[in-house]
């Protein structure tokens, strides 16, 4: 198969199933970004890989696949999907906003003995439970613990994970990890047991989380790894008794001699103030399968119940499981066990074309309210509006199309019909709907061209009932009557050609009059077609839709995501607030990776991090107010990659430079980047 044919049929997949957003994060073979599951409106975190950059780590990144498919604990990175190409392979994994636990800790300096004995308790059991799997990590680093929306933390990165078939006590060869977190027999070449080497790791990690800075560290690696092998560090005099007791225990030289997993399950000191061992069973084990996400499942894929559990029990990890598993997330949190409404099987307006494809689908951050694409939203608008009239059709007309657009025969929308203004919604649906009103009806068109006769002078649009979002109405003057626009936002939304019968809910006493406006809709030109850009589509998630009054709507998107020629009146409605959002500084939220300034210009404090980079021998790139920098060895190589971005908190209202490593240890960028924020004097 051609390579351009695999790779566009994974990227359509992608963009079928999952709403981008903003990049998240970055490193040398990966990019991961921030997605939305369109159908269950969830947030997940997609990693995207090129094959050809991974070159000798591909098979690393097999491991990991397979190893995340087998785990299933609370306090392990979920794994939802897997889409690969012969040049990508893209993964779909549980969405941490918290970031990583190795950020948390610099904002901290270092953490309480009570927070870290928190954060130990769930690194024990997602541990333990690894290792009862037959799994030995082999890259235990607060770099690859993730915390959650509920403070809880995440272990990711099984691509140096071991599974030796002989079990745990099968003596493995392999050095590989992280330096200064790797155990004394790595370090020497021997051979050595995964879950031992495992346990001294979680001594560094303990050490790192409780002092905020390495047991063994040094620029030279021959002389760290001396310090590793001797096994000599300094405890600092705010450690607990207890505490220097357990790193002693865990960061012993010779591997027999240490504490094991089993025994840090209820050891002492990770009992304290909790009084019972660590939980370390998983509470979501694979083989269970949850009744009422089946039920959600076999409702909206039409299927019995048995057919959606055994295609469940498949575990492709396609798009099958990724909608069971993210219902089950929402059902252990608490929310309801939905996936987006479908349309009804009667009448669907033209309003609702378009907004039947998944890739047309936005969720707002309230669970309960759907901002583009429900039906729920529309419906109170559709009886509302006397230019919209409907006809029945099976919606598997518009579904079973593989484009996923809605087929421009299959709703008809009857040209525009006059009714008396200040008449109630109510009234106007009692008189497209009642037949039995018809004599009214016929004395009401007469009352309404009295009425017209009499108010020549008044615009014409002020006779209708528009439905939001409202879109500015043209000069009357520079008007054309002839010219039916549909603006609803949405991905592909077209007007579909007007039927010349008598459709449904049309006064019959405007028969002629609808004739007459029905011939002239029948040519093309009074008709145009609205498109949705989807890289304009894919905007932040946090952004509101801002309509003509200038407020903000509750959860909304920004309404602006329509063709050139759109475009160009919403930039003369609010041209303020889009040189904003293009020349100015993000206002984003307090994170762990923002350092505060106690300044209040942002100019200011960018021109001083430009002038202090080069003095530190940092090459950067930049672009608005976010520097890309790295540093480089003596023989052309990137040692260092990192983000340092100027923004501006919501709360409080104060600078802050957000930072975030690409590339390189953890703990020299630490160093790094401390040293140039401290000397700008920020």
């Amino acid at each position: 198969m051609p390579v351009e044919r695999t790779e566009h049929r994974g990227a359509a997949e992608l963009h079928k199933y999952y709403e981008l957003y903003e990049t998240i994060g970055s490193g040398g073979f990966a990019k991961v970004k921030l997605g939305r599951h369109l159908l269950t409106g969830e947030k997940v975190a997609i990693k995207i890989m090129n094959k050809k950059d991974l070159g000798d780590d591909l098979p690393r990144v097999k491991v990991e696949i397979e190893a995340m498919k087998n785990l299933s604990h609370q306090h392990i990175c979920r794994l939802y999907h897997v889409i690969e190409t012969s040049t990508q392979i893209f993964m779909v994994l549980e969405y941490c906003p918290g970031g990583e636990l190795f950020d948390y800790i610099i904002a901290k300096d270092r953490l309480s003995e009570q927070e870290t004995r928190v954060f130990f308790r769930q690194i024990v059991s997602a541990m333990a439970y690894v290792h009862s799997q037959g799994y030995a990590h082999r890259d235990l680093k607060p770099e690859n613990l993730l915390i959650d929306e509920d403070h809880n933390l995440k272990l990711i990165d099984f691509g140096l994970c071991a599974k030796p078939k002989g079990g745990l006590s099968y003596e493995l060869m392999t050095c590989c990890g992280s330096p200064a977190y790797a155990a004394p027999e790595l370090i020497q070449g021997k051979s050595y047991i995964g879950s031992e080497a495992d346990v001294w790791s979680m001594g560094v990690l303990l050490f790192a989380l409780l002092c905020g800075y390495l047991p063994f560290d040094d620029d030279n690696c021959m002389i760290l790894y001396k310090k590793i092998t001797r096994g000599r560090y300094d405890n600092p005099r705010w450690l607990s008794t207890g505490s220097v007791l357990l790193l002693n225990q865990m960061m012993q030289v010779e591997p027999k001699r240490r504490v094991t997993v089993r025994q840090l399950l209820d050891h002492p000191w990770v009992m304290k103030d909790y009084n019972s061992p660590v939980e370390w069973y998983s509470r979501q084990p694979i083989g269970h399968i949850d009744e009422d996400c089946i039920t959600e499942m076999a409702v909206n894929m039409k299927r019995s119940r048995e057919s959606t559990t055994a295609l469940v029990k498949e575990w492709r990890y396609d798009q099958t499981t990724v909608t069971y598993l993210l219902l089950l997330s929402k059902k252990q949190r608490g929310k309801p066990v939905r996936l987006r409404p479908e349309p009804p099987l009667c009448e669907v307006s033209p309003l609702h074309q378009g907004l039947q494809t998944r890739e047309a689908l936005h969720f707002s951050e309230d669970e309960d309210a759907v901002i583009v694409g429900s039906l729920d939203f529309c419906s109170e608008y559709i009886d509302d509006c006397p230019w919209v009239s409907v006809q029945q059709h099976t919606p598997q007309r518009v579904r079973g199309r593989p484009d996923g657009r809605a087929n421009k025969d299959a709703w008809v929308m009857s040209p525009p019909v006059e009714k008396r203004y200040g008449q109630s919604p109510m009234e106007e649906r009692g008189r497209r709907t009642t037949p039995q009103r018809q004599e009214k009806r016929e004395k009401d068109h007469e009352h309404t061209s009295e009425n017209k006769e009499n108010s020549a002078g008044e615009k014409r649009d002020d006779h209708f009932v528009h439905p939001p979002p409202r879109t500015p109405m043209p000069n009357k003057k520079n008007a054309n009557p002839n010219k039916n626009v549909l603006t609803t936002p949405n991905q592909n939304i077209c007007v579909a050609k007007s039927n010349t019968g008598n459709p449904k809910g049309v006064d019959s006493g405007s028969k002629e009059h609808n004739k007459k406006r029905a011939a002239e809709s029948k040519d093309p030109e009074h008709f145009e077609i609205l498109a949705f850009s989807p890289e304009r589509r894919s905007r932040s998630l946090d952004m509101a839709v801002t309509g003509d009054s200038g407020k903000k709507k509750r959860g909304g998107k920004v309404f602006g995501s329509l063709e050139r020629g759109l475009d160009k009146m919403i930039n003369m409605l609010t041209p303020s607030k889009k040189r904003a959002l293009r020349d100015g500084p993000r206002k984003i939220k307090a994170q762990y990776n923002v350092t505060l300034t106690s300044q209040t210009n942002p100019d200011q404090v960018l021109n001083q991090i430009l002038s202090i980079l080069p003095e530190k021998n940092v090459d950067f790139t930049q672009k608005g107010y976010t520097l890309k920098c790295q540093t480089w060895d003596d023989f052309g190589k990137v040692t260092m990659a990192f983000e340092l971005e100027v923004c501006l908190l919501q709360r409080p209202e104060v600078v802050g430079v957000r930072r975030q490593r690409l590339k390189g240890d953890a703990w020299v960028y630490k160093h790094l980047v401390e040293d140039i924020l401290s000397t700008s004097s920020i």
